[in-house]
């Protein structure tokens, strides 16, 4: 007897829908047939192509953001079964089904799953978050780095501005101005370069500011859902040492 052939596999979805920013959210279901590699921004892809839902009726296609589809960029970060995570490295083969798919709550929704970072960045130009240096003029090789510190600043490099943190953190809602551990990791990074460090003290101020490092609550959610592995809460730890050692120069005037 010849074997029957094997029921074509499906993977079902159930994705949280905003049409608007002021809008209420609503989900809507999906079925698309399974392939292997899967991952969720292809099924997004596919679900653009073919905006059909699982009912068999003609849907808008979901508006979600990505770019690199290789972990790099940050772009894609949204809740996938209740977890907050890059959507190109989460594999259907590793997902319970069905796979439920959510905007980041601790940002405002622009639409389906696209959020605005606007509190994201602008935690970044509250501390700096760069090299003041413009490249106007050649100014020559910059000074070396140690490569012991070298080593541990490269893994604060890798913070992709994705949010994933920020998602994670009880601390950081809309009832709060909690600055976020992204930005408290990147003042760590800027003021340990041989040239960041001349902003060390603006950076350090700001943090000691409404909002800033005081708010964090220590529930170390971040360096657990930080897709980059960043030490977050090694760097706030450095950083809570460096504002209460800046808090007393400031009291003695030196």
């Amino acid at each position: 007897m010849a074997e029957t052939a094997a029921a074509p596999k499906n993977v079902k979805f159930v994705i949280t829908r905003q049409d608007e920013p002021d809008t209420a959210p609503y989900t809507e279901e999906f079925e698309l047939a399974y392939r292997p590699g899967m991952n969720v921004i292809s099924a997004l892809m596919e679900i653009q192509r073919n905006p059909v839902n699982a009912k068999g009726d003609s849907t808008v296609p979901v508006c979600w953001e990505s770019n690199c589809l290789e972990e790099v960029c940050g772009a894609c970060s949204m809740v996938i079964n209740g977890k907050p995570r890059q959507a190109c490295a989460a594999l259907i083969d590793n997902l319970e089904q069905p796979v439920r798919i959510e905007p980041m709550r601790t940002f405002p929704v622009v639409r389906d799953l696209v959020i605005d970072r606007s509190r994201m960045f602008g935690a970044l130009k509250r501390v700096k978050a760069w090299i003041p240096i413009d490249g106007t003029y050649d100014l020559g090789p910059g000074p070396r780095m140690a490569e012991k510190k070298r080593q541990w600043a490269y893994e604060l490099s890798k913070c992709m501005t994705c949010g994933v943190c920020l998602e994670a953190c009880p601390n950081v809602n809309e009832k709060t101005n909690f600055i976020g551990p992204a930005a408290i990791s990147q003042v760590r990074l800027f003021n340990a370069h041989p040239t960041g460090e001349m902003n060390a003290d603006e950076r350090l101020d700001a943090l000691m500011e409404d909002g800033g490092i005081d708010g964090c609550g220590n529930s170390q959610n971040c360096v657990r859902a930080c897709p980059k592995g960043i030490p977050l809460t090694t760097s706030i730890a450095e950083i809570n040492k460096q504002t209460t050692k800046h808090m007393f120069k400031r009291w003695l005037g030196v």
